[in-house]
């Protein structure tokens, strides 16, 4: 989350006037992030962040804010939007799309131990269990297409060696048929900072914007390219191995997904890297932005090709 397009408190306050919320006392710009212009609102009725979507449209988001609230009916720790009086999820506010959900409660930790990591897995595997049931479908916006495209517009910035690993990884990725594995509605960026830990309990998943259908799979290895990864990238077989134990436990891994483990890694360390990369290459004007090293990212991707089919599973 970062802030590209500013909101004053006067026109904040004019827009909440058609919400039930009662009347604004704080206005804040969250920091974090790379997408979406964000702010922390506090009203006389309660906590809740306000995005202001920079690159969606008024036709694209409706799958996101229904699929937050799908989870939350289902007793889910999500963010769920806020109505307006029109009884609409979404409004326009500076010129943008713009929606309120429900601020949850919690702080991130960047360092989680293995007993953290198995209640994200069992967290997760919620998600996708509620995700199978709802109604709306949308692929994932950071797949194939979106890999082939951003490929090309950040090759040009790469060295020769990486350009070699990005064609040879792309090529990879397009021989593995992933329509035979598990599939349904998936967060797709489920890292540290978008899970909020409320004493010992998961409090809140938050930033679904890159939500959309997929391999379940997918979701999995992202989080854990995350979760479970020491500071040079490698992942750590302890957490690892909790953090799918405790999936599992939930929903049952298959076969099939246990022989895509190795590449769905690796799908994930691609879509990381070229997204980071296109932010650090071809940034965009924004009055506070954060942008993240693409390095890490290509080097996980390394990292999982050295591994093969070595890479930790459950227990």
């Amino acid at each position: 989350m970062s802030v590209f397009t500013p909101v004053t408190s006067d026109a904040l306050d004019e827009w909440l006037s058609n919400y039930a919320i009662g009347h604004l006392i704080e206005l804040r710009g969250i920091s974090e992030g790379v997408q979406n212009s964000n702010f922390f609102v506090t009203t006389s009725l309660g906590r809740y962040v306000l995005t202001l979507f920079e690159t969606l449209s008024h036709a694209e988001l409706p799958f996101y804010l229904h699929l937050m609230a799908h989870l939350a009916r289902h007793g889910l720790p999500v963010p769920a939007p806020i109505a307006d009086l029109d009884n609409e999820y979404l409004g326009t506010l500076s010129g943008k799309p713009a929606a309120l959900v429900r601020r949850l409660s919690g702080a991130s930790d960047m360092s989680p131990d293995a007993a953290r990591c198995t209640k994200v897995g069992t967290m997760m595997a919620g998600l996708h269990l509620a995700g199978q049931r709802f109604g709306r479908r949308q692929d994932n916006p950071r797949g194939p297409e979106w890999r082939a495209r951003t490929a090309q517009a950040v090759r040009p910035y790469l060295s020769t060696d990486e350009q070699a690993l990005l064609d040879a990884e792309l090529a990879f990725q397009a021989s593995i048929d992933v329509a035979a594995l598990p599939s349904g509605a998936i967060h797709a960026d489920l890292f540290r900072d978008n899970l909020l830990w409320d004493g010992d309990e998961v409090g809140g998943v938050i930033d679904f914007y890159f939500a959309g259908n997929d391999a379940l799979l997918f979701d999995l290895a992202v989080t854990v390219n995350d979760w479970c990864a020491d500071a040079t990238g490698q992942l750590d077989p302890v957490r690892t191995r909790a953090l799918l134990t405790g999936y599992h436990a939930e929903r049952p891994l298959t076969d099939p997904e246990h022989a895509a483990w190795p590449a769905m890694l690796r799908a994930a360390a691609l879509r990381f890297w070229l997204s980071r990369a296109e932010d650090f290459h071809l940034p965009r004007d924004g009055e506070m932005v954060l942008v993240k090293d693409p390095n890490e990212y290509r080097d996980i991707l390394r990292q999982r090709i050295a591994a093969g089919d070595t890479l930790h599973w459950h227990d």
